[in-house]
């Protein structure tokens, strides 16, 4: 038996236990409902084992964490266990009002904080608050601990709330928000951290470090990032080793941070190698624009440079930054909490971040919050080519995430929005019969908007996504959306002028799918 299972079975076996607790404490065992579906961002399971008489909820996480989530969207961690949550409760009664608080703060104010927030307890309950704590605590064995030191607790469970216990309300996908106001550091300082470890291990002069960190790329690029923050005039050298590693990798973003901490020096030995490695690759070329023909000059073009797009305040760069270094250094979680948290930020002119969210969130492996962002961004697009662009991702997306029909109607909405309205007609349908038929079944038919996106790539691509939603929705039972699917794919195959021999093996895949799932007659 777990500790947790532990002390909720004893807890259930007494019924004085369970009316006491749930009286002046309120940790009601008959709560453990929560008034809407939630997960935690990481997919770690959560179990409910309480709530209060406010609509919030008590849960156990798989580490033995205890989460409180409130009914007004907030939630954060309240203990380490369900022992060390229940000390807190039993003995700082009123706890989502001290969650603020200054535990180096005076004593006597504090003391008096807490006293003010019994006293309203006893008010409401009656005067026997100390008596149910003391049975509460002994019969569960459980220490009593000084108020101080359960409000220094409680706060460090707060504290790490993000990234790993992040609370999402499950259809929505959005975050709940954190329950106190507690300082926490800035995202990219977390980030930083081992590169300025690195960046200080580099300066020391140590070859085997030097090297060991030059070899690694994102040890390389967080220590690039740490010496942009950090910048000392002997560094020259040690710039230099970790740009001819990066010139390795292409024409990298950290290639050119580097090529402009270097240039910054403004030697002419360095202004000879960045023209030679300009010169040498066009992408580089196209990566170090407006590169100087004179050596006098290369200090002036990396200020420059520096100055439009790196500088020296790590709070004025792009979080993106930040989180794709997260991605990169394996920091799953801290990525996707700090993603979520942007993205539930976003609004109607946030149309570029949006688009960028959507491959972050696919770089990290969370689909469901791709396909929300990708929904915002498709909605955003004024221009038909782009909207239809984005829904026919938005389909792929779903299609991969187990959500066939839902991928079967955003591509439908896709070719819709691509076909454009239909042509105005001065007739009824029924008294034109020089209409050509539709392509076929399941297909809007064209429209006096140009549909020679159906002979370029793009019908290439819908074609092909028709033909996987068929292949994914048939094993799934979703009979009916894989016939539709699977119908339009090979209606769109046939109109295609140059069909491709992939094409053709993936509608075989999607009817061999279809048959292997059919029902069988009884």
């Amino acid at each position: 038996m777990t500790r947790p299972d532990r002390v909720l079975t004893v807890l259930r076996g007494n019924a004085d236990l369970v009316r006491l607790a749930a009286g002046s404490f309120d940790f009601d065992l008959d709560r453990a409902e929560h008034g809407e579906e939630v997960r935690l961002a990481s997919g770690a399971p959560l179990r409910a084992v309480a709530g209060d008489d406010t609509g919030g909820t008590y849960f156990v996480c798989a580490d033995g964490s205890v989460l409180y989530a409130s009914s007004e969207g907030e939630a954060g961690l309240i203990g380490a266990d369900l022992d060390e949550a229940l000390e807190i409760l039993f003995g700082l009664p009123g706890w989502h009002d001290h969650t603020d608080l200054d535990p180096a703060a005076d004593g006597d104010e504090l003391e008096a904080v807490f006293d003010r927030t019994e006293d309203g307890i006893r008010d409401a309950y009656g005067p026997g608050l100390e008596v149910d704590r003391d049975t509460l605590l002994s019969g569960l064995g459980l220490r009593r601990l000084p108020r101080r030191e359960l409000l220094r607790r409680l706060q460090e469970s707060l504290l790490r709330t993000e990234p790993e216990f992040l609370l999402l309300n499950a259809e929505e996908g959005c975050a709940y928000a954190l329950p106190d106001r507690l300082p926490r550091p800035p995202l990219w300082q977390t980030v930083l951290a081992p590169g300025r470890d690195d960046l200080a291990r580099m300066r020391a002069d140590h070859d085997h470090h030097r090297e060991a960190i030059a070899n690694d790329p994102v040890r390389r690029a967080t220590v690039l990032r740490a010496a942009q923050y950090d910048r000392q005039p002997g560094d020259l050298q040690l710039l230099r080793m970790l740009l001819r590693h990066e010139v390795h990798c292409g024409p990298t973003e950290e290639l050119r941070l580097a090529a402009v901490l270097v240039g910054l020096h403004g030697r002419p030995e360095d202004h000879a190698w960045l023209r030679s490695l300009r010169e040498s690759e066009p992408d580089v070329r196209f990566l170090l624009g407006g590169f100087p023909d004179s050596t006098p000059a290369l200090a002036q073009w990396a200020a420059e440079f520096d100055e439009s797009n790196y500088g020296q305040d790590p709070d004025e760069e792009h979080e993106l930054t930040w989180t794709a270094l997260a991605r990169r250094q394996g920091r799953t979680e801290l990525a996707r909490a700090a993603l979520i948290r942007i993205l539930d930020g976003t609004g109607p002119r946030d149309e570029a971040l949006l688009g960028c969210l959507v491959g972050e969130f696919k770089a990290v492996g969370d689909l469901g919050q791709a396909i929300r962002a990708r929904r915002l961004h498709a909605s955003l697009q004024d221009d038909a080519d782009r909207r239809g662009m984005a829904l026919v991702d938005l389909a792929s997306l779903q299609r991969r995430h187990g959500e066939a029909e839902a991928a079967r109607q955003s591509l439908e909405r896709a070719v819709t929005v691509l076909d454009g309205p239909p042509p105005p007609s001065p007739l009824p349908p029924a008294d034109r019969p020089e209409l050509a038929p539709g392509p076929g079944p399941g297909l809007p038919e064209p429209s006096c908007r140009t549909s020679t996106w159906r002979e370029l790539g793009l019908g290439v691509r819908v074609t092909e996504e028709y033909l996987l939603i068929a292949q994914a929705a048939a094993p799934l039972g979703l009979h009916e959306t894989a016939g539709a699917a699977l119908r339009s794919g090979k209606a769109m195959l046939d109109a295609l002028a140059h069909p491709t021999e992939n094409l053709r093996q993936a509608a075989q895949a999607a009817e061999a799918a279809q048959t292997l799932a059919a029902p069988r007659p009884a």
